[in-house]
């Protein structure tokens, strides 16, 4: 039996058009594994990283600090290209959806020319933080701090 139309999650490889806000990170040469592709661990760092250098930034606040801390709820990454050392990624960064307690947010993985092979994502990366009371980690909040929800409104999907 097959899912009603509209029901699958789009799985294309997605462009640049698809991201809001732009970082780059520098790829070094123990990024590599022993076949010369970006070890897998390292994409999550990357997509980890776009994620929260983003709400520090925009917050301008330790986001560690605040009374509601988004943990790691779920995390995953979809392999289109091969990537690796020397060249530099391109993150982009994108809010697919911002609830009342968690944001999901994609962050797309680039390297090469923009007008090449770069224009098109060699990864995509699903990242969901869900909002947990800092001094109780184990209990939820009833909602995405406004620090937070300032800084990651702007970036959601159309």
């Amino acid at each position: 039996m097959s899912a009603p139309e509209g029901s699958r999650p789009d799985r294309s490889r997605p462009d640049r058009s698809s991201y809001r806000h732009w970082r780059t990170a520098t790829t070094r040469w123990s990024d590599d594994d022993v076949y010369g592709h970006l070890n897998n661990a390292r994409y999550f760092d990357l997509i980890d990283t776009a994620v929260n250098v983003h709400l520090a930034e925009a917050t301008g606040t330790d986001i560690r600090r605040l009374p509601a801390i988004g943990v790691v709820a779920e995390v995953s990454c979809r392999y289109f290209a091969e990537m690796g050392y020397p060249r530099p990624i391109e993150m982009g960064l994108a809010v697919e959806r911002l609830g009342t307690s968690s944001v999901i947010y994609r962050v797309g993985l680039f390297q090469g020319d923009p007008d090449a092979e770069g224009a098109l994502a060699s990864a995509e990366g699903r990242f969901v933080h869900v909002y947990v009371d800092n001094s109780a980690p184990d209990r939820p909040v009833t909602a995405v701090p406004e620090a937070i929800r300032s800084a990651v409104a702007p970036l959601l999907l159309d």
